[in-house]
């Protein structure tokens, strides 16, 4: 994996650039020790590291917009940084970069019950939005598993999803409206409180984009009531062939449940022994399926997946009793990433989506590349969705097995692609994926992809590096790009 090479330039210029963000954002909004850098020097793909040129914490949208502007008259590079929760190296720093830091945008500024949203700065946590709103009995639907950590304006950069994804939907159906500095230091608002715009679908552009287009400075979501009833049913299978089957039986009969995830053995033990949830440990497969509403369609859908369930030959099934058990066979799955974590000094978090219908085909197929590099693999998904979650271990202190690992996770988004799916369903590209894009786009494909980035960044100073294997100048590739005081399309409302 490479990134640019940094500007020896830009760096000869660091006194000043550091001097200017003083100016901008005073006290200790500026970062610039390089002991203190080291906080800052990866995100979740720990993988890599570098440590940034400086970092800027801006506590305002004006303050944002000062620091575009500047890097954008002086041709410095910007990386936006949430929380710092990604997997997929999104907010990788550049040694002749800004990290331009998120996390003082922490407040709640509107909670509206009557149009069931919230307004939320970026660096609000997701189970903070939840926590914000219950009292009233309502919830914000996407629920990654970092979700006690992970930002709201991270979740929208990746387009995270959660275990309730499949029946509510990923961040992209949940996320109304943003407010968004652009590179220049414009500052736009787009979306809102009303109903989806009848115009271009730029929310559903920048929900996903990975901080290539702008920085997220304020965003409106949705929020839904919570159901009169939730239960969970626990089903183990003696394959993961069969639970593999039972997932595309549940959804070719109709049923959506609000969630359904898949573990499979090496999984089960290791979140059984981490948090006691009372999973099955001679199970091969672990099948989670929650069904929620009115009570008496919860009671009808459990007696549909029970008889399912046997029909596919499961040998365990357990219906949660109350509130507390439900959320405690969820405590499993949530906590499944840091389990694993104390089985091996490392681990890698691969991302990618499959047709339903592969499951059981992917699973074996990974059973055998972990054969072929002599890693173990545990593996956990959005079975509902097919968005896989390999977790590969490995030991970086062992020549060779950082290498084999991410060799390994290649072969697996190889394989995702090769079945009819995709790179991935919610960590995003970053640079972990980056040099894979060829695999499921042609260059012309990515070309017609870097088009809009340059109508947003014709400079390409925002996260550089990322997303896409080649940079392509916006020259070379027409002129769509943004004018000053122009945007591409007119009808975006600006202050």
């Amino acid at each position: 994996m490479e990134m640019p090479k940094p500007d020896e330039a830009v760096i000869a210029r660091r006194a000043d650039i550091i001097a200017a963000m003083q100016a901008i954002v005073p006290g200790e909004g500026v970062i610039f020790d390089d002991n203190e850098l080291k906080a800052f020097e990866c995100d979740g793909l720990m993988a890599y590291r570098q440590l940034p040129m400086i970092v800027v914490l801006p506590e305002t949208t004006e303050q944002v917009s000062r620091v575009l502007k500047y890097c954008h008259e002086h041709a410095v590079k910007i990386v936006p940084r949430g929380a710092g929760t990604g997997l997929s190296g999104g907010a990788l720093p550049l040694a002749d970069g800004i990290t331009l830091g998120l996390g003082k945008f922490n407040q709640v500024l509107d909670i509206d019950f009557n149009n069931r949203c919230v307004v939320t700065q970026p660096g609000v946590t997701n189970l903070a939005i939840t926590q914000a709103v219950e009292h009233a009995g309502f919830y914000y639907a996407p629920d990654p598993s970092s979700q006690i950590a992970c930002s709201i304006g991270g979740n929208v950069a990746e387009n995270s999803g959660g275990v309730h994804c499949l029946k509510y939907g990923l961040t992209t159906n949940n996320v109304m409206g943003v407010e968004m500095v652009l590179m220049d230091g414009e500052i736009i608002r787009i979306g809102g409180k009303h109903l989806d715009s009848d115009t271009y679908d730029l929310l559903g552009v920048i929900t996903g984009s990975e901080g290539l287009l702008g920085v997220i400075t304020e965003v409106t979501v949705r929020i839904l009531q919570k159901p009169e009833t939730a239960k969970a049913v626990l089903l183990g299978f003696p394959s993961n062939e069969a639970g593999g089957d039972c997932v595309a039986a549940i959804i070719a009969d109709g049923i959506i449940p609000g969630g359904m995830e898949m573990m499979d053995t090496f999984a089960i033990q290791a979140a059984e022994e981490f948090v006691h949830a009372g999973y099955p440990l001679d199970a091969v497969a672990l099948l989670i399926v929650e069904l929620d509403g009115p009570e008496a369609e919860v009671e009808h859908l459990i007696e549909r997946v029970e008889a399912i369930a046997r029909a596919q030959n499961a040998t365990y099934l357990k219906i949660s009793e109350n509130d507390e058990e439900r959320e405690r066979f969820w405590s499993g799955r949530k906590s499944a990433f840091p389990a694993v974590g104390r089985l091996s000094p490392d681990y890698i978090c691969m991302d990618g989506t499959i047709p339903r219908g592969q499951l059981a085909h992917v699973l074996t197929r990974m059973t055998e590349m972990s054969e072929k590099y002599g890693l173990r693999v545990a593996n956990v998904f959005h079975a509902g969705d097919g968005n896989l979650h390999p977790l590969i271990l490995f030991d970086s202190n062992k020549d060779g097995e950082t290498e084999a690992a991410e060799a390994f996770g290649a072969d697996i988004l190889r394989l995702c692609v090769e079945v009819g799916g995709v790179l991935t369903g919610e960590h995003g590209v970053g640079i972990e994926k980056r040099d894979l894009m060829g695999e499921m786009f042609t260059e012309d494909d990515m070309k017609q992809q870097i088009r809009l980035k340059c109508a947003f960044d014709p400079g390409h100073l925002l996260n550089p590096g990322k997303v896409y294997p080649t940079l392509h100048r916006c020259a070379e590739l027409g002129k769509m790009h943004v004018h000053k005081g122009q945007l591409p399309f007119p009808d975006i409302p600006r202050f």
